[in-house]
């Protein structure tokens, strides 16, 4: 599907790094199909410079001197262009053997030799890019996050309502499939889920038992927005496994983009690590669309219903703080809970989730703020922010002082 011409606010960043000097190669990073190349392309078009784009996500695997090639070719148009030079924009890069060594002789190449080349990482699978970058690319590269799609941009894209976008998501590729729900749903698991899965994990990441690396995710989608401790899942799962390796494929589905688990806010921080994990999908697609809940049936079920506005908060605070320093937290204590605790930049920040779960009263809150004095308390939805107006704004804005 050929997307039309969107303009992101993160556009400006990538506008603005391609057009000063040449400096560091631009890394952006994000989960599969949320439109990074969608975005340099716009990008590149709008800067005016000559570009030579590659990808490296093909059903055979390319090899170092498939790198090079490419290479070469953007040198060429670099040497045409003189001093405004050109930009390679390698996609999924990772997928070649070796990468990240091949990148930094060529990069540093071309700095000895004045080439005026910049140079585009495009990635789907972040926990492994970043991996090759620190390890071979110190000093040589900046990262540019690529989020899942806010609710503000769909709905001015798509001109998707609050509960569209709640059920379907924020993929922009399935935003026009939504009239067709089962097509929608084959779609997400097809496309997105499958691929990922196999392509993005699975084929580059050592995963000693795939199929508990697949349960894993059905099971977090399913109790997206609920605490369970590794035990318990193990339990759900049936399957030979630990703790260990739950949470370091818990690690790899939040690497891609799909699943994470936030943990308890506390300030003993080896008691933090050692908690039991909030499930949280970061997109609502992945939640609803592996399960047999229509729109309709699902609108209609409060508690689901009730369950999705938390996933929903929740992967808004995640995808808009990614990367400003602020963690995303829950807090529990026997019977009392809070639903989100934002803590970065010397303030802690509680939040609490209303919906077609009524809460008349937040005991969790009234205990949490006794206890750590957090700087500010924020409801969202009832009597609170409004849920629109909360997923239309970039979470930031809430914490700032």
């Amino acid at each position: 599907m050929t997307l039309p011409t969107f303009h992101r606010p993160i556009l400006k960043t990538v506008l603005a790094r391609l057009r000063e000097p040449r400096k560091f190669i631009q890394a952006l990073l994000g989960p599969r199909q949320v439109g990074k190349t969608t975005l340099i392309r716009q990008a590149l078009e709008g800067s005016g410079v000559d570009f030579h784009y590659a990808t490296a996500d093909a059903p055979t695997p390319r090899d170092a001197a498939w790198i090079e090639t490419q290479w070469d070719i953007a040198r060429l148009k670099a040497k045409e262009k003189g001093r405004s030079g050109a930009v390679l924009v390698l996609d999924e890069a990772q997928k070649v053997e070796g990468w990240s060594e091949i990148v930094k002789r060529l990069w540093d190449e071309d700095t000895a030799s004045g080439v005026h080349l910049k140079v585009v990482l495009l990635g789907s699978a972040p926990l492994l890019v970043r991996k090759g970058l620190s390890e071979s690319l110190a000093g040589r590269f900046e990262v540019v996050r690529v989020p899942h799609w806010s609710f503000a941009e769909i709905k001015e894209a798509f001109g998707l309502g609050l509960e569209q976008y709640l059920y379907f998501g924020g993929y922009p590729g399935s935003a026009s499939l939504i009239s067709d729900e089962e097509r929608w749903r084959h779609y997400i698991l097809d496309s997105l889920v499958e691929t990922t899965l196999s392509r993005d994990i699975l084929l580059q990441t050592r995963v000693d038992k795939p199929a508990l690396l697949r349960h894993l995710f059905r099971l977090g989608c399913d109790y997206s927005g609920q605490i369970l401790s590794y035990q318990k899942m193990l339990g759900q799962l049936h399957e030979a496994g630990n703790t260990t390796t739950l949470a370091h494929y818990l690690e790899l589905l939040s690497g891609a983009g799909m699943l994470t688990g936030l943990q308890k806010y506390s300030g003993n921080r080896l008691r933090q690590r050692g908690s039991s994990p909030k499930l949280l999908v970061l997109n609502t697609a992945l939640m609803t669309s592996g399960t047999e809940h229509s729109f309709a049936t699902a609108r209609a079920n409060p508690d689901y219903w009730g369950r999705l506005v938390e996933s929903a908060v929740g992967a808004h605070l995640l995808n808009g703080l990614a990367g400003t320093g602020i963690e995303v937290l829950y807090w529990r204590e026997i019977n009392r809970e809070v639903d989100f605790v934002l803590k970065g930049k010397g303030r802690v920040t509680a939040l609490e989730v209303t919906s077609s779960r009524r809460k008349d009263s937040l005991p969790g809150m009234t205990e949490f703020v006794k206890e750590f004095k957090p700087q500010r308390q924020l409801l969202v939805g009832g009597q609170g922010i409004p849920l629109e107006e909360f997923l239309a704004t970039p979470p930031e804005k809430f914490v700032a002082p």
